[in-house]
């Protein structure tokens, strides 16, 4: 059991340093929108979601009301349903207890980690807790640093950590690049999402480009074989 907490925790590792500047920027971020240090631990906690959190705090510092905040977290959140029926077929001998704890602590970076480690090991509960545990606890102590410390780093371009969380996801794409049909779907995804994202007045071209280029990855493996 403690070996395999020790492997949760190892591969953790690269999910706490992309964590760590993301969750300062939102820290100071949402300090600067009026946000006490408080109430940025609770969303950390609680939420534990970096863009959903982002969102959530720019509509309260304008005045949203409560249900409009909830309700486009909730819809930012919803691909986490799909992260955890993926997941769940590897969790069928947990408890129900255990898979509702791990599954809280999905989020795109632990999911794209234990995705990865799934596929060619055994999961077992000390690994995803360990995995999850530290990655959460990084994630709420980098938060309320930020949150503490903000009046210290005022200016976040200087710094470059208002481009943390598209570095982190650059850095977990590049990792689950493993073949050709990686990359096409990759580029595809990428080349259209900017070409959507030009050419309308919505945030539709993520999910757009999305689906479309896994539908180019799915029928490129069909045609391969």
């Amino acid at each position: 059991m403690y070996s395999e907490w020790r492997k949760g925790l190892k591969a953790a590792v690269p999910v706490i340093v992309g964590y760590v500047p993301i969750g300062l920027a939102f820290g100071i971020l949402a300090s600067q929108q009026g946000l006490t240090v408080g109430t940025v631990f609770l969303m950390s906690l609680i939420v534990y979601a970096g863009s959903s959190q982002f969102i959530a705090a720019a509509m309260m510092a304008t005045g949203a009301d409560a249900v409009s905040v909830i309700s486009t977290t909730f819809l930012v959140n919803l691909r986490h349903l799909l992260m955890s029926a993926s997941l769940s077929q590897h969790m069928k001998k947990f408890s129900t207890k255990l898979q509702s704890i791990i599954s809280f602590g999905i989020t795109d970076e632990t999911f794209a980690v234990s995705g990865s480690y799934v596929q060619n090991n055994i999961a077992t509960e000390g690994y995803f807790l360990g995995l999850h545990l530290a990655s959460h606890g990084s994630w709420i102590l980098s938060t309320v640093l930020g949150g503490i410390f903000v009046s210290r780093l005022t200016d976040t371009t200087k710094w470059g950590i208002d481009f943390a969380l598209s570095a982190m996801f650059i850095g977990l794409l590049i990792m689950q690049l493993k073949d050709k049909k990686g990359l096409l779907v990759s580029l595809c995804a990428g080349v259209l999402s900017l070409i959507l994202r030009i050419n309308l007045n919505d945030n539709y071209n993520v999910i757009i480009a999305a689906v479309v280029a896994a539908t180019i990855g799915v029928v490129t493996e069909r045609w391969s074989k």
